[in-house]
């Protein structure tokens, strides 16, 4: 029985004995067993490949490879040492044209499983592409890489003044620096201004009712839209919950003809406002007031009017089908409801 000590390619450390017995794939697969890898070619310790076991004598030294070259084992120490120091060695990146002097270390350790670490981990595994002066090349902007750069330096986000942070955000995203990605996100969030509250003038509500586009959701609540003209607008689904349609100045808010399908109008002021022939199927108006509204030829089908005060209203040809009148302020006569 012949026996022959096995090492993985390039090295002599960590050897393994075993018996040869059977063929030139079965010694393959112990050595894979033994060295715990994929083992596909066995070379003499000159470099000279084996591909007949009666090639192999006892006690000989073998080497393992995965099919890659043979690899001489005396320099195992020189390659450790171009190994670590390819960590720490020094490059150049050219982002969109700007130079960016940095060390491999800075951009493979801070974020370990982004694009930058795979692309600078080991040397030449991406091929990537280099200028005339040796600097990778990188088609990306450079104002928005230098936040970047720096905070796989120090680990600290600093952007200086009139740098987008949406910009510095994408380019994190993009080089899937994760960790500082979600604290700009929580940066961005941050710098906004608080929802403004003020009242909506009729003029502003209108050009955002033109630019909104009619399957869009549209919320209004608590919106000032004193004598509105909304005339065969179109606001299904909309939320004008709370809004005041009444104009101290008498004029009336006209929404004749008027889309209002599903609309919440709940608690509104529309005392006087022309509705005439618009369609509220599904909509909410509780507790709404509506003295002297004209409904007429308006479409209630199943709308909520639950506590509203409807006194002097014209309801006169409304579908009020399904229509709630419950708790109501004033009484309705069905004078206000017939032809």
């Amino acid at each position: 029985m012949r026996r022959v000590t096995l090492f993985v390619n390039g090295t002599s450390k960590n050897g393994k004995v075993v018996a040869v017995y059977g063929t030139l794939s079965d010694l393959l697969s112990v050595a894979s067993n033994k060295l715990g890898i994929r083992a596909c070619n066995l070379y003499n310790g000159k470099g000279g490949l084996i591909d007949d076991i009666a090639l192999i004598r006892d006690d000989d030294v073998l080497y393992v490879s995965e099919g890659d070259a043979f690899i001489n084992p005396q320099s195992d120490g020189k390659m450790s040492d171009e190994i670590s120091g390819s960590q720490t060695d020094w490059l150049t990146l050219n982002i969109g044209g700007r130079l960016f002097t940095t060390t491999r270390s800075t951009l493979v350790s801070k974020e370990p499983d982004s694009m930058l670490a795979h692309m600078f981990r080991e040397k030449d595994v991406w091929g990537n592409k280099q200028d005339e002066r040796g600097a990778y090349l990188i088609d990306r902007s450079p104002e928005y890489f230098e936040p970047i750069l720096n905070y796989l330096r120090h680990g600290q986000i600093i952007v200086n003044e009139g740098i987008n942070l949406f910009g510095v955000l994408e380019e994190a995203r993009f080089f899937g620096i994760e960790q500082m990605a979600e604290q700009l996100e929580v940066a961005i969030k941050n710098s906004h201004p608080p929802e403004d509250h003020s009242p909506l003038s009729r003029k502003e509500f209108i050009r955002f009712l033109l630019a909104t586009p009619t399957k869009s959701e549209l919320r209004c609540q608590g919106a000032n839209l004193q004598g509105v003209k909304m005339l065969c607008s179109n606001a299904e689904g909309a939320s004008l919950k709370g809004c005041n349609f009444e104009d101290p100045s008498g004029l009336k808010a006209n929404l004749e003809g008027a889309n209002l399908k599903g609309v919440d109008m709940e608690g509104s002021q529309m005392t006087g406002i022309n509705l005439r022939v618009a369609t509220l199927k599904n909509a909410k108006l509780k507790n709404c007031n509506l003295r002297g509204a004209t409904l007429a030829g308006t479409d209630l089908e199943n709308c909520d009017l639950s506590g509203c005060d409807l006194q002097e209203a014209n309801l006169r040809g409304s579908n009020v089908k399904g229509a709630i009148f419950e708790e109501m302020l004033t009484p309705l006569h069905m004078s206000q409801s017939v032809r």
